[in-house]
């Protein structure tokens, strides 16, 4: 069985030889049908002349692909799964703070029948910032989806292939892929893994990439559990606003019918035709939202009947 090791790299120079080492110590004791898939995502130290070495070094198991500036972990990710041959994937951080020697078990959890396998740093080696945001971070997530695991920012982790190709990753979403996967009726599941200290360079963590994840967080939402429904979403939004602007109006018309008080000038008036204005506007949106998702599942079904006919014929 082919085992594909994807190693997404930003200015990692100083760690990604060790690691290749470890991880081709590691996999001679279990399979040697097996690939290191090394990505450089546009670094800016020497990574990719390491790169460049260890593939000539070692060109039957080792694999370079670079980008030419930095598209993030998730673009890196995504490139390495198109470019992954093995039936088995492992995603591991170029930093050498995630253990080769947790590979195994990562391998014989996925052959036991799970399609994902996260790990969970349970004690982290990070610096307390990060720490904290990370717990508050799985803890929202843990709450809002299904998928329920401990450590959903671990890039250590193992996939079935198939599970992987059809994903397309873009921004901070790689941290969803449990998400997204489980959302699809994949099998998710966890181990404790073994988390080591930074040897080399700093972290890449910042308080931009936090508040991104949040972004990214209301996406794989609305991915997840809207984006067959788009009303069932934006609906409230546009009622509550309409329903605002609809009391407003009706609180005006009283000081103007009843009280005899002008409203002509008053900015409560504009607030209120505003409010009801958005909210139409909001639940247009939304329905115009539901009739491109019908037509395009309409669409689907037909391809499919189309390729079920093929197959009978």
């Amino acid at each position: 069985m082919m085992i594909s090791i994807i190693v997404p790299a930003y200015n990692e120079a100083q760690s990604l030889q060790l690691l290749t080492k470890e991880i081709m110590t590691v996999m001679k004791h279990i399979n040697d049908e097996y690939e290191i898939i090394l990505v450089n995502d546009g670094s800016t130290d020497h990574s990719q002349t390491v790169i460049d070495q260890l593939d000539q070094q070692f060109p039957r198991y080792v694999r370079g692909l670079t980008f030419r500036r930095n598209f993030g972990k998730a673009a890196a990710l995504a490139a390495g799964f198109d470019s992954a041959k093995g039936e088995i994937i492992i995603t591991m951080d170029g930093d050498l703070q995630d253990d080769p020697r947790e590979i195994p078990r990562f391998i014989e959890k996925i052959k036991s029948g799970y399609d994902l396998v996260s790990g969970w740093k349970q004690h982290r080696q990070d610096p307390l910032i990060k720490n904290i945001s990370s717990r508050l971070f799985n803890f929202v997530t843990g709450k809002i989806f299904e998928a329920k695991l401990h450590d959903f920012n671990c890039g250590f982790k193992a996939y079935r292939a198939e599970t992987v190709k059809e994903l397309a990753l873009y921004g901070e979403l790689h941290r969803f892929i449990p998400v997204l996967l489980a959302a699809r009726g994949y099998k998710i599941g966890e181990i404790p893994v073994n988390h080591r200290r930074r040897q080399f360079g700093k972290s890449k963590y910042g308080s931009i990439r936090f508040i991104n994840g949040f972004f990214d967080l209301l996406t794989v939402l609305f991915i997840t559990k809207f984006h067959l429904r788009p009303l069932h979403m934006i609906g409230p939004i546009g009622m509550i606003f309409f329903l605002s602007g609809f009391i407003e109006a009706a609180y005006l018309t009283y000081d103007k019918i009843v009280l005899g008080q002008p409203i002509g000038n008053r900015p409560l008036l504009l607030l209120a035709v505003m409010s009801m204005i958005m909210g139409v506007q909001i639940g247009i949106t939304g329905l115009v939202g539901e009739q491109i998702t019908a037509s395009l599942e309409s669409q689907k079904k037909h391809d499919h009947q189309q390729l079920a006919k093929t197959h009978q014929s």
